[in-house]
Parts: C-alpha cells; sequence; structure tokens
C-alpha cells in the first residue's frame, strides 16, 4: 500500500497568459525572473497556490503581486503535470489567460518580478520552465474562442475601423481573410453599430467607425443566434 505522505510532497501552482493586441500585433505579458530557478529569463506571471487559496483566487492575486493588473476576466485553459516541469520539485501548475486592451492597464513588476514588458508572441521562441508550452496552449484556445465568440473586440478601442477590426482577426488566427466576406460576415450579425464618426488625423481618407454592441448581441445569442468567423 502506497504510503499516503508521499502524496502531500507536491506543489500547486498558476501560470497567467495575458494577451494584448497592439498595433497589428498580439502581444503577452512576461516578466523576467529575478530569482532562482531561471534567474534573468523571461517567464509568465505565476507562483505557488497558497493552502487555503481557491484557484480563481490565487490566479488572480498572483497577476497583482507580480504586475500590478486586477481587475481582469482569467480563463482556465488546461492543467500541466510533468514530472520534470520544475527543478526545485513537483510542481503541477494551472494555466489561465486573458485577453485585454493593454492601452488600459499600467503593468508594474513586484516581488520577484525584475522586469516586466509586453513581448510580441511570434518573437518568442523560449520561456522558463514549460511556459513557452503553456503559452502555445493559450494561443491556441485563443484561437478557437475567436471564431466561436466575440471577444477581439475586447481587444479593440471602443470605436474601430473594420480594417482594423480585420487586421485583428487575421493576426490572431494567423490566417488571411477575404475582405468582402469578413464584412459581409460582420454585417449580417448585426452586432456592430455605425458610430456616425470617422478617423481624424490620418494621411489618407478616414475611415468610418463601428462599435460593439453588446446588447444586440445579448439579444441575438437568446434568439439562437451562433458567431463564427
Amino acid at each position: 500500500m502506497t504510503n499516503s505522505r508521499e502524496y502531500f510532497k507536491s506543489a500547486i501552482s498558476v501560470d497567467n497568459v495575458v494577451f494584448g493586441f497592439d498595433n497589428g500585433d498580439l502581444k503577452v505579458l512576461l516578466i523576467k525572473r529575478g530569482e532562482e530557478p531561471f534567474l534573468g529569463d523571461w517567464a509568465l506571471p505565476g507562483d505557488l497556490v497558497l493552502l487555503e487559496e481557491e484557484l480563481e483566487d490565487a490566479a488572480n492575486r498572483i497577476l497583482y503581486d507580480l504586475t500590478a493588473i486586477s481587475n481582469v476576466y482569467l480563463e482556465q485553459v488546461k492543467t500541466f503535470g510533468g514530472v520534470s516541469r520544475h527543478p526545485k520539485g513537483r510542481v503541477i501548475t494551472v494555466a489561465y489567460f486573458s485577453l485585454v486592451n493593454k492601452n488600459k492597464l499600467n503593468p508594474k513588476a513586484s516581488m520577484f518580478a525584475k522586469e516586466i514588458e509586453w513581448v510580441s508572441v511570434k518573437s518568442i521562441d523560449y520561456l522558463a520552465f514549460d511556459h513557452f508550452e503553456i503559452m502555445n496552449a493559450c494561443l491556441a484556445q485563443l484561437k478557437q474562442n475567436l471564431k466561436l465568440k466575440p471577444i477581439g473586440f475586447e481587444l479593440l478601442p471602443e470605436q474601430f475601423t473594420l480594417t482594423e477590426l480585420q487586421l485583428l482577426y487575421e493576426t490572431v488566427i494567423g490566417e488571411s481573410l477575404d475582405k468582402r466576406n469578413f464584412r459581409k460576415k460582420i454585417s449580417k450579425m448585426g452586432i456592430i453599430k455605425d458610430s456616425n464618426k470617422y478617423q481624424t488625423g490620418v494621411a489618407h481618407r478616414p475611415a468610418r467607425l463601428f462599435c460593439f454592441d453588446e446588447d444586440m448581441y445579448r439579444k441575438a445569442v437568446e434568439e439562437g443566434f451562433t458567431f463564427e468567423i
């Protein structure tokens, strides 16, 4: 019979993958570790869960402790339990991801986060621990969600052009979309409304600005509407 004490020699952690959209580029919020293990390496904001904490509470606390960010929606994605994923012992981690408008946040490095930075996802090929794998798993979930839910509007300013909206989807999904078909789909959904305003301060012909109509979206869902790009 296995000694039950052996089951209490592992720990649980939470790692947060926070995505933001910036000038046509998808970025992720990273910290530079100021302590071992992986001193000086870039990593996801993550830490151990306290014994009395619920997982979701831990995810929010850890994100705030390391980046000073609070009040963002975090979605649980997957659990990573590789035996050797942490050099100090058996640590099982639960990954959460968030989609934010980075221009509305002011992250600041604290605790063992020596630095903090928004880094282009496409430029990353290594992160501490197994955080590169975790980031890619959350990116895959983001792409899936983006096709089926109107979460992409969270990354845009309150008023946006249809070109900006299409660029967002193309950047995250990693596919080129036909301009005419994309606009036709969006128009038929009836979930964006004309703001009756145009771009200002641009060198080209100002484009019309639109905004997401959350009330119309909720009403459409109640009537059986399915969002799909």
